[in-house]
């Protein structure tokens, strides 16, 4: 090594006291100074797909929070030990750094594009693209934790940034969602073919702002119901509500862009995962047609979950599908299921006019379309007495809360915000379990240490870094 620097410093004399000018010699061509904003973005893009849909123990474990999938050998998460493995500091690391600060470089470099190449309303289009995925990485951020950086989040100079309210952050990011949303100019290009969600297609990128919209109006219509009725009677007719629409990146059928599950669990060679009871028997109670969509057959050939918590032994029991295993398979961040649900919930709130059972009815229609069920399993398993809206068992949430976890299977984020949110399905703790079923993270270690003021004030603001501490928006 010291030989090395030694080198590096008789080069750094000889070169410096000569008059030539050596030109390209000095760049370095494969790490360039400045990167294109667009490279940046379509990273971005990359990471928060990667990071909402892997199942790997150490990122993402929203799937065992919603009892949608537990654990054989392994079972510490599905116990809720979130701390071991430092799940809290890994998820929050990956989404300032791999997800909001590409974001940040991107749009701190798109001004300075050429005009020729990239005229105003281009760099206005590519500008509002990152912002929607800003709003949603952060909302992501504030539904997970609470309380977090960022009006100082992303100066990395400052180690001790402060947290910001979670309810003035979610009211920024709104207003900073419908200002993007209104910039687009649907007519001009935005990131073009390095889009990998959209392909620079800018009205489906307002359908999907849109859509997000009425997402995060909705989680806070306990907490401000004026504000989130005020968003989603202004969105509902333009949300997405048809599969042609759902937002989704299409992972490829090879290296280095395949599906994060089948990277965790197929290459892998990792036998971790079973279906859980608890999802599997309401589905088979309700004789689901979507259930060998979701799961393979178990080792009699029916449908069974391991119980959820427990040991449980990989071969006895329903794994995912091969279709959520492949290697190409999909990751979705809005669908049209989820988008009719939200309209139905609208109408039951009084937020829009319309048949909240029609709209139920078509988010379930949407989910048994995408997944290929046969028309005719659809139609009767709507029209029996335990899913039809106007018979279903409870109030409305009951109805949508129980339905839409059914059909947001494999999007573990958003099932545990949905369950949080409408209290549906009833969950139960494992009997094992170190705390009740999280409704928050609790903050990363690194945190304590080496943003301990910042850390104090942002639990006492919150009521407590516990994971059963209630966020501003969870009201019941």
């Amino acid at each position: 090594m010291k030989k090395i620097l030694f080198l590096l410093i008789a080069a750094s004399i000889v070169f410096t006291s000569c008059d030539k000018d050596f030109g390209d010699l000095n760049v370095d061509n494969k790490n360039p100074a400045e990167v294109a904003p667009s490279a940046l973005f379509t990273t971005a893009q990359k990471q928060l797909t990667d990071l909402m849909t892997n199942s790997n123990v150490n990122r993402n474990i929203f799937r065992m929070l919603a009892q949608q999938w537990t654990e054989t050998t392994y079972i510490d998460e599905a116990n809720y030990d979130i701390n071991t493995r430092n799940i809290p500091q890994n998820f929050w690391n990956a989404m300032y750094v791999n997800v909001l600060k590409n974001l940040d470089e991107a749009q701190t470099l798109i001004p300075g594009q050429s005009d020729a190449f990239y005229p105003a309303n281009v760099k206005t289009n590519q500008n509002s693209c990152a912002e929607i995925l800003n709003v949603y990485a952060y909302s992501a951020l504030v539904l997970t934790f609470g309380d977090v950086p960022y009006s100082e989040a992303l100066d990395f100079k400052n180690a001790s940034p402060k947290y910001d309210d979670a309810s003035t952050i979610y009211s920024d990011l709104l207003t900073r969602l419908d200002n993007a949303i209104n910039a687009i100019d649907v007519s001009a290009d935005g990131f073009g073919s390095n889009d990998i969600l959209y392909g620079g297609d800018m009205a489906g990128w307002v359908k999907f702002g849109k859509s997000l919209q009425a997402r995060l109006a909705m989680i806070i219509a306990d907490h401000d119901s004026a504000k989130a009725g005020s968003i989603i009677s202004k969105v509902a007719s333009e949300i997405i509500t048809s599969n042609d629409d759902n937002t989704y990146f299409q992972y490829l059928s090879s290296p280095p862009n395949t599906n994060k599950i089948w990277e965790d669990l197929v290459q892998s060679g990792r036998k971790d995962f079973v279906g859980a009871n608890t999802f599997i028997d309401a589905m088979n109670d309700l004789d689901d047609p979507r259930v060998p969509y979701y799961f393979t057959p178990d080792a009699g050939g029916g449908y069974s979950g391991g119980i959820y918590g427990a040991n449980n032994n990989y071969s006895s029991y329903s794994k995912p599908a091969d279709r959520i295993t492949a290697p190409d398979f999909e990751a979705i961040l809005f669908d049209a299921a989820e988008g009719n649900f939200l309209l139905a919930e609208a109408v039951e709130r009084g937020f829009i006019s319309g048949d909240a059972g029609a709209y139920y009815t078509a988010a379930i229609q949407a989910s048994c379309d995408y997944w290929h069920v046969d028309p005719a399993e659809t139609t009767a398993y709507l029209a029996k007495p335990e899913v039809a809206y106007a018979t279903a068992a409870g109030d409305w949430k009951q109805k949508i809360g129980t339905q839409k976890w059914l059909a947001l299977y494999n999007r573990g984020f958003e099932s545990w915000t949905e369950w949080r949110r409408l209290d549906y399905p009833i969950l139960v703790a494992p009997p094992d379990a170190v705390s009740d079923i999280p409704v928050r993270y609790t903050y990363p270690s690194q945190e304590r240490v080496l943003n301990a003021d910042s850390y104090s004030a942002a639990s006492s603001a919150i009521g407590g870094d516990e994971v059963d501490t209630k966020l501003f928006w969870d009201h019941n």
